[in-house]
């Protein structure tokens, strides 16, 4: 189950997985799907976690979805810029929204065997490893997406042992999120290749991963 299907690395999920027979449905959800989802809309989320679960166990779900800049809004470069509204809409939709999907998945997971949840969360949220500074918005969001990641497994745990809830980082992508931001020199990574690179990295988490935050080659990020 892949929430955010529409975008470039929910999309290229949604490929890659489709080749791949581990699974018996696959279901993508975005604004244009049926249902539709709004992360700003909590009954929608339910009606796609319902939806979902009715046609079996859920064993894989993936939060793909996330906001760093549009039209109206770009990543702050200092104090000057910070903006009251525009930090509740990077919040809603990168910390409130996945954290609904989580309430209305977790519960959802089986009680035994191996099931994940697994949004994408992004290394500039890491507290440890902010060397840079600005794009506050997005830092801090994404931070509270950790904890709520984290908080949340801890509760999974106690209800589905085996079930792991993590935050991934799946590195620079070539995807509208991070075309204008990509430096020259830095690895940026095809949809295509990343999403295979998480799924590599899903398929090898245990137990003992639940509510970590690992980038893409499966290596813990700090917090």
């Amino acid at each position: 189950m892949i929430f955010g299907c529409g975008g470039g690395i929910g999309n290229a999920l949604m490929d890659v997985l489709k080749s791949n027979d581990s699974f018996s449905h696959l279901l993508g959800f975005n604004r244009k799907t049926t249902p539709p989802i709004d992360l700003m809309n909590e009954q929608s989320l339910e009606r796609a976690a319902k939806s979902a679960a009715e046609k079996g166990e859920l064993r894989l779900v993936i939060d793909a979805t996330g906001f760093l800049h549009d039209e109206n809004q770009a990543p702050e470069k200092s104090l000057r810029q910070l903006n009251a509204d525009k930090l509740a809409r990077s919040f809603a939709l990168n910390a409130i929204g996945p954290a609904l999907i989580m309430k209305h998945i977790l519960p959802l997971l089986p009680r035994s065997g191996k099931a994940v949840f697994a949004t994408l969360s992004a290394r500039v949220g890491s507290i440890g490893d902010n060397r840079l500074g600005g794009w506050y918005a997005y830092r801090a969001s994404k931070a509270a997406l950790n904890q709520l990641v984290r908080t949340s497994a801890i509760e999974l745990a106690r209800q589905s042992p085996e079930a792991i809830c993590v935050a991934l980082h799946p590195g620079t992508v070539a995807t509208s999120l991070s075309a204008p931001f990509a430096a020259t020199g830095l690895t940026v990574h095809e949809p295509s290749q990343a999403a295979r690179h998480m799924l590599t990295v899903i398929e090898k988490l245990g137990p003992e991963a639940n509510g970590g935050f690992f980038d893409w080659r499966g290596e813990p990020v700090p917090w």
